[in-house]
């Protein structure tokens, strides 16, 4: 099962191959798709992507998880967070939003089974 592509990227939205939904912030992952809703996690931009905003998506088999943050790169991520994600065997980069776009799309097509956190905003 390979993971949806980003099919279009613009502040504020973004829309993902096999969906309808316009995502401001998205998570992807081999067979799977949704948005990423920082309230679930008490996410800010400070200090950033958590360990609960990624476990989802570290949890569905991927290599490699792309971290979006945002288009003027204000997202943080901790530390703590790329332990997390090194301490599962997975490699994470960590991008502006339009660069980590176009890497996860590119290992998409390797067939890379590869994850993503995007934010679209700032």
């Amino acid at each position: 099962m390979s993971s949806p592509s980003i099919v279009s990227l613009r502040w504020g939205e973004m829309k993902v191959e096999g969906s309808d939904t316009l995502y401001k912030d998205c998570k992807v992952w081999p067979g799977g798709k949704r948005t990423w809703d920082w309230r679930e996690t008490g996410t800010r931009h400070r200090p950033g992507v958590q360990p609960a905003d990624v476990d989802e998506i570290v949890n569905k088999g991927i290599q490699t998880l792309v971290i979006g943050r945002g288009m003027e790169t204000a997202l943080q991520v901790p530390e703590e967070t790329l332990a997390f994600i090194r301490s599962k065997g997975i490699h994470a980069l960590v991008l502006q939003t339009e660069k980590a776009v176009a890497q996860y799309n590119k290992l998409v097509k390797e067939g890379v089974a590869v994850g993503g956190i995007f934010h679209s905003t700032c």
